[in-house]
Protein backbone atom coordinates (compact mmCIF):
# COMPACT_ATOMS: atom_id res chain seq x y z
CA UNK A 1 0.00 0.00 0.00
CA UNK A 2 2.19 2.60 -1.36
CA UNK A 3 0.99 6.11 -1.30
CA UNK A 4 2.35 9.47 -1.52
CA UNK A 5 2.74 12.57 1.45
CA UNK A 6 0.23 14.40 -0.57
CA UNK A 7 -2.03 11.63 -1.17
CA UNK A 8 -1.73 10.81 2.80
CA UNK A 9 -2.23 14.72 3.72
CA UNK A 10 -5.26 15.10 1.51
CA UNK A 11 -6.76 11.62 3.62
CA UNK A 12 -5.85 13.15 7.12
CA UNK A 13 -7.25 17.15 5.84
CA UNK A 14 -10.41 15.32 4.42
CA UNK A 15 -10.90 13.31 8.07
CA UNK A 16 -10.22 16.65 9.99
CA UNK A 17 -13.40 18.13 8.01
CA UNK A 18 -15.29 14.76 8.10
CA UNK A 19 -16.83 15.06 4.92
CA UNK A 20 -20.69 13.71 4.07
CA UNK A 21 -19.51 11.64 1.20
CA UNK A 22 -17.73 9.62 4.52
CA UNK A 23 -18.42 5.26 4.15
CA UNK A 24 -19.18 5.78 7.97
CA UNK A 25 -20.58 9.10 9.41
CA UNK A 26 -20.27 9.75 13.53
CA UNK A 27 -24.25 9.38 13.34
CA UNK A 28 -23.53 5.79 12.28
CA UNK A 29 -21.17 5.05 15.35
CA UNK A 30 -23.12 6.56 18.10
CA UNK A 31 -20.05 5.38 20.48
CA UNK A 32 -17.37 6.29 18.66
CA UNK A 33 -18.56 9.84 17.39
CA UNK A 34 -15.40 11.35 17.51
CA UNK A 35 -14.36 8.61 14.10
CA UNK A 36 -14.67 8.63 10.64
CA UNK A 37 -13.16 6.74 7.81
CA UNK A 38 -10.83 8.62 5.15
CA UNK A 39 -12.04 9.25 1.40
CA UNK A 40 -10.12 6.05 0.36
CA UNK A 41 -11.57 3.93 3.34
CA UNK A 42 -8.10 3.04 3.99
CA UNK A 43 -7.74 4.65 7.75
CA UNK A 44 -9.99 6.09 10.98
CA UNK A 45 -9.31 9.54 12.15
CA UNK A 46 -9.82 10.32 15.46
CA UNK A 47 -10.91 13.65 15.15
CA UNK A 48 -10.45 14.67 19.09
CA UNK A 49 -7.08 12.95 19.42
CA UNK A 50 -6.13 13.96 16.21
CA UNK A 51 -4.71 10.90 14.93
CA UNK A 52 -5.34 8.91 11.86
CA UNK A 53 -5.49 4.90 12.39
CA UNK A 54 -4.30 2.56 9.54
CA UNK A 55 -7.78 0.22 9.34
CA UNK A 56 -5.34 -2.84 8.93
CA UNK A 57 -2.72 -3.78 11.06
CA UNK A 58 1.08 -3.99 10.31
CA UNK A 59 1.37 -7.21 7.90
CA UNK A 60 -1.98 -7.16 6.48
CA UNK A 61 -3.29 -3.93 3.94
CA UNK A 62 -6.66 -2.59 2.70
CA UNK A 63 -8.43 -3.79 -0.33
CA UNK A 64 -10.99 -1.43 -0.44
CA UNK A 65 -13.60 -4.04 1.44
CA UNK A 66 -11.36 -5.18 3.99
CA UNK A 67 -7.71 -5.76 5.36
CA UNK A 68 -6.11 -8.84 3.54
CA UNK A 69 -3.04 -10.79 4.68
CA UNK A 70 -1.26 -12.22 7.90
CA UNK A 71 -0.85 -9.86 11.07
CA UNK A 72 2.78 -9.15 11.30
CA UNK A 73 4.36 -10.24 15.26
CA UNK A 74 6.98 -8.51 16.28
CA UNK A 75 9.28 -7.95 19.52
CA UNK A 76 8.32 -4.21 21.28
CA UNK A 77 11.85 -2.76 20.12
CA UNK A 78 10.80 -4.64 16.17
CA UNK A 79 7.45 -2.42 16.44
CA UNK A 80 9.33 1.05 17.23
CA UNK A 81 11.87 0.50 14.89
CA UNK A 82 9.16 0.17 12.25
CA UNK A 83 7.36 3.18 13.20
CA UNK A 84 10.78 5.16 13.29
CA UNK A 85 11.61 3.46 9.61
CA UNK A 86 7.69 4.42 8.49
CA UNK A 87 8.58 8.00 9.67
CA UNK A 88 11.71 8.50 7.56
CA UNK A 89 10.48 6.72 4.46
CA UNK A 90 6.54 8.36 4.47
CA UNK A 91 8.07 11.76 5.93
CA UNK A 92 4.76 11.74 8.48
CA UNK A 93 4.70 11.16 12.23
CA UNK A 94 3.89 7.52 12.79
CA UNK A 95 4.35 5.88 15.57
CA UNK A 96 3.83 3.13 18.05
CA UNK A 97 0.62 4.28 20.05
CA UNK A 98 0.21 4.94 23.71
CA UNK A 99 -2.05 2.84 26.20
CA UNK A 100 -5.06 5.30 26.28
CA UNK A 101 -5.16 5.22 22.86
CA UNK A 102 -5.48 1.60 21.93
CA UNK A 103 -7.86 1.52 24.74
CA UNK A 104 -10.38 4.42 23.59
CA UNK A 105 -10.65 2.36 20.46
CA UNK A 106 -12.36 -0.43 22.51
CA UNK A 107 -15.71 -1.07 22.49
CA UNK A 108 -16.30 -2.37 26.04
CA UNK A 109 -20.07 -2.36 25.99
CA UNK A 110 -20.97 -3.80 22.60
CA UNK A 111 -21.65 -7.37 22.14
CA UNK A 112 -19.11 -8.41 21.07
CA UNK A 113 -16.69 -6.48 23.06
CA UNK A 114 -13.68 -5.35 21.01
CA UNK A 115 -12.81 -2.64 18.14
CA UNK A 116 -15.71 -2.33 16.03
CA UNK A 117 -15.55 -4.44 12.73
CA UNK A 118 -16.65 -1.78 10.72
CA UNK A 119 -13.93 0.17 11.29
CA UNK A 120 -10.92 -2.30 12.00
CA UNK A 121 -12.35 -5.47 9.69
CA UNK A 122 -10.24 -8.26 10.69
CA UNK A 123 -8.60 -7.33 13.34
CA UNK A 124 -6.53 -9.54 15.54
CA UNK A 125 -8.55 -10.10 18.93
CA UNK A 126 -5.40 -10.26 21.60
CA UNK A 127 -2.55 -8.37 22.52
CA UNK A 128 -1.47 -5.00 20.72
CA UNK A 129 2.23 -3.50 22.01
CA UNK A 130 1.90 0.17 22.89
CA UNK A 131 4.75 2.68 23.45
CA UNK A 132 3.94 3.54 26.93
CA UNK A 133 6.78 3.03 29.03
CA UNK A 134 6.68 3.14 32.67
CA UNK A 135 9.85 1.87 34.93
CA UNK A 136 8.73 1.46 39.22
CA UNK A 137 10.80 2.60 41.62
CA UNK A 138 9.26 1.64 44.30
CA UNK A 139 10.67 -0.28 47.00
CA UNK A 140 9.80 -4.40 46.47
CA UNK A 141 7.77 -5.69 49.33
CA UNK A 142 9.37 -9.62 49.39
CA UNK A 143 6.56 -10.82 51.47
CA UNK A 144 4.55 -9.83 48.38
CA UNK A 145 3.31 -12.92 46.69
CA UNK A 146 3.23 -11.50 43.45
CA UNK A 147 6.97 -10.25 43.76
CA UNK A 148 7.80 -13.42 44.60
CA UNK A 149 6.09 -15.12 41.61
CA UNK A 150 7.77 -12.63 38.95
CA UNK A 151 11.71 -13.64 40.77
CA UNK A 152 11.40 -9.84 41.80
CA UNK A 153 13.40 -8.52 44.45
CA UNK A 154 14.86 -5.10 45.88
CA UNK A 155 18.62 -5.58 43.42
CA UNK A 156 16.56 -6.59 40.40
CA UNK A 157 13.70 -4.54 40.39
CA UNK A 158 14.62 -1.68 38.08
CA UNK A 159 16.41 -4.66 35.47
CA UNK A 160 13.23 -6.03 35.08
CA UNK A 161 11.09 -3.42 34.68
CA UNK A 162 13.64 -2.53 31.99
CA UNK A 163 12.52 -5.82 30.16
CA UNK A 164 9.10 -5.50 30.26
CA UNK A 165 6.57 -3.22 27.70
CA UNK A 166 2.92 -2.53 27.96
CA UNK A 167 0.26 -4.01 26.11
CA UNK A 168 -3.29 -4.00 25.42
CA UNK A 169 -5.47 -6.01 24.71
CA UNK A 170 -7.87 -5.18 22.11
CA UNK A 171 -11.42 -7.17 23.53
CA UNK A 172 -11.18 -6.17 27.13
CA UNK A 173 -9.25 -2.70 26.81
CA UNK A 174 -6.98 -4.54 29.44
CA UNK A 175 -3.41 -2.75 29.77
CA UNK A 176 -0.48 -4.48 31.62
CA UNK A 177 2.99 -3.13 32.02
CA UNK A 178 5.02 -6.98 32.72
CA UNK A 179 4.73 -7.48 28.62
CA UNK A 180 8.18 -9.63 27.98
CA UNK A 181 9.66 -6.87 25.18
CA UNK A 182 10.13 -10.19 23.61
CA UNK A 183 7.04 -11.18 23.07
CA UNK A 184 6.25 -10.94 19.45
CA UNK A 185 3.13 -9.05 19.28
CA UNK A 186 0.81 -7.22 16.48
CA UNK A 187 0.82 -3.66 16.31
CA UNK A 188 -0.89 -0.87 15.16
CA UNK A 189 1.16 1.89 13.96
CA UNK A 190 -0.95 5.43 14.41
CA UNK A 191 -0.14 8.79 12.54
CA UNK A 192 0.09 12.08 13.92
CA UNK A 193 -1.83 14.58 12.33
CA UNK A 194 -0.36 17.72 14.20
Amino acid sequence: MKRSNAAVRRSACWLVLVSATSAASAADLPDMADMALSDDGAFVLDVRAGVAWPRCVEGTGWNGKTCVGTPRLVTRAEAMALALDRGKVRGMHWRVPRVKELQRLVRKTAAPPGLDPRLFPAAPQDWHWSATAAISTAKVNQYDYSNIVQGRREQNANHIALQQGWAVNLVTGEARGDMAKQEKLPVRLVLSLD
